[in-house]
């Protein structure tokens, strides 16, 4: 059988008592081992003594020992070895120790200040709320109405300055405020008016009217006198004031200033109507 030399060397009898004689041979290696260590001196390697050869069966630990492992919490006193025991903590259950709730204290005094604090931030604006109930009727407004509206039928030179061209056919006078008699317009309600003037001219005739407002000429209608005959127009907006009178008038000019008409056609008209009342305005 095989022997391998131990890691640690005991004594001689530690040796003895692991060989046989059978399975123990000394061998020149072995004999020089045995040399070197007597000629070493006493001392020179503490606890050790002679090697012993152990089989491989032989449950001798290796040589050299291993260092003990490590112990969490170990403690040395004395030279012995206190083995670590668990660290314990006692715990408290702090609901068993908890009291029962408080009665409310007394109420603290108010500030004698009392100063106005500062004004809160805008909101949102509120929804839109349903819709009231129709109120009573109003008064009826009384409003007047004016407009007239002639015509001449017949046609027309001029005699004299400043002649009325006068007006035989009513077609509108709401009012009564026209006198075909005379040829005026007759203002009773003040306001604005809306006038218009309708001519038919003559052949190598001139044609030259005037809108007057009493004595004011307020708009001129003219045409030169031509080969052909056409028809003519004037018109305008006049503020009026009660008992202002409107015209139509015709200059002389030595017979050559005439207007066309007939008698079954209607050429010449005149008309107008209250646009808006002085009031109003």
């Amino acid at each position: 059988m095989r022997v391998l030399p131990s890691a640690k060397l005991g004594s001689r009898a530690e040796t003895a008592s692991c060989l046989t004689p059978t399975t123990w041979a000394p061998g020149p290696d072995t004999a020089s081992a045995l040399l070197l260590l007597l000629m070493l001196p006493a001392g020179a390697w503490p606890g050790l003594g002679p090697p012993c050869w152990l089989c491989m069966h032989c449950s001798c630990p290796p040589w050299p020992l291993a260092a003990p492992p490590a112990r969490p919490h170990a403690r040395m006193s004395d030279g012995d070895e206190w083995v670590g025991l668990p660290h314990v903590r006692p715990t408290i259950d702090i609901s068993i120790l908890k009291g029962e709730k408080g009665e409310a204290g007394v109420r603290g005094r108010s500030s004698r200040s009392r100063k106005e604090g500062p004004p809160g931030s805008q909101r949102l604006r509120g929804h839109k709320g349903q819709k009231g109930q129709v109120g009573p009727p109003g008064t009826l407004c009384q409003r007047a109405y004016v407009a007239f509206s002639v015509g001449w039928r017949e046609g027309l030179h001029s005699t004299n300055a400043l002649q009325a061209v006068p007006f035989d056919t009513e077609l509108v006078d709401l009012d009564g405020a026209f006198d075909l008699a005379s040829g005026p317009f007759l203002c009773a309600v003040p306001g604005v008016y809306f006038l218009s003037l309708n001519v038919h001219t003559r052949n190598y005739k001139e044609t030259y009217l005037r809108i007057t407002c009493n004595w004011w000429a307020a708009a001129v209608l003219y045409a030169q006198p031509s080969e052909r005959s056409r028809v003519q127009t004037q018109s305008l907006l006049l503020a009026l004031a009660a008992g202002d009178a409107v015209w139509v008038r015709m200059f002389q000019r030595d017979g050559n200033n005439a207007i066309y008409s007939e008698r079954g056609d209607l050429y010449i008209t005149f008309s107008g109507q209250l646009v808006k009342l002085d009031a109003e305005l």
